[in-house]
């Protein structure tokens, strides 16, 4: 990964102005600090995401910690993620419904702790979770009652048009990340026929605009029902001879001007 204060501070000089935590510990975990280096930067805290195993009800315990280091430092919305257990992103086994169901439970148990913080907590559909494809999805909707992040991007790779989505369920879209994506990639990860860690690196992920994703129709639709909430940049690259460090700044320039350019236009 880049040096932390590289990554911040040429976010800072792209003209954004808040942040999510990124990785675990990518960020300082005590509250003063963090509030120091993101005041260095002028940025102001978004929330943070978490993965963790929902369909092991143990997890609360590290929900209430991350709760608590979000709300401290101004943070508005906990971006919870149904985590495997395993390490990566690559395997995926089965949960019994017995375990799904904890899942459910877990999440609603995270949701009243992160709400007692004045967070609001979102799920986050991702791949190599336990809520990665649109059956999955649609069985997270019926089930709980949590709104979701639309991960653009994540939401692609595991089966499910980020658009349709939103349209059969507006009234569940509490966050938002805008990624794009490679839809021959996506498909082979989709099919097991690449690892999603290899396709990452492939680059799987491009700017806004320059991928198989809508990005101006998401936008466009849920800033017609009513969203209000933020827009979160993801710009996830494997840097490699191939990909130069300065390949994040400006790939997520790009981003930013396509973003401006549509909400400008709304």
């Amino acid at each position: 990964m880049l040096d932390r204060d590289k990554v911040l501070g040429e976010m800072a000089g792209l003209g954004l102005t808040a942040t999510e935590l990124g990785p675990p510990e990518y960020l300082p975990t005590d509250p003063a600090e963090l509030r120091a280096v993101l005041t260095a930067y002028d940025l102001t805290l978004v929330g943070g995401f978490l993965a963790v195993p929902l369909h092991d009800s143990s997890s609360v315990v590290e929900a209430e910690r991350t709760a608590r280091l979000l709300a401290t430092c101004g943070a508005e919305v906990l971006v919870l993620a149904a985590a495997t257990g395993l390490a990566g992103y690559d395997d995926r086994p089965a949960l019994t419904d017995t375990e799904w169901a904890t899942l459910i439970s877990t999440a609603a148990q995270i949701r009243d702790i992160a709400a007692g913080h004045g967070l609001q907590t979102v799920l986050h559909p991702h791949v190599g979770t336990h809520v990665e494809t649109e059956a999955e999805v649609e069985r997270f909707v019926r089930d709980s009652d949590l709104p979701l992040c639309l991960d653009t991007g994540h939401l692609m790779i595991g089966g499910t048009d980020p658009v349709a989505l939103a349209g059969r369920h507006p009234e569940r879209i509490g966050h938002l990340h805008l990624k794009d994506v490679r839809a021959d990639l996506a498909d082979k990860v989709r099919a097991g026929e690449l690892g999603y860690t290899e396709a990452v690196g492939q680059g799987m992920y491009v700017p806004l605009g320059q991928g198989d994703v809508d990005i101006e129709a998401v936008v466009r639709f849920v800033h017609q029902a009513g969203y209000d909430g933020w827009y979160v940049l993801e710009q996830d690259t494997a840097l490699s001879e191939q990909s130069p460090v300065d390949t994040p700044k400006r790939d997520t320039a790009s981003s930013l001007r396509h973003l401006n350019q549509i909400i400008g236009g709304l």
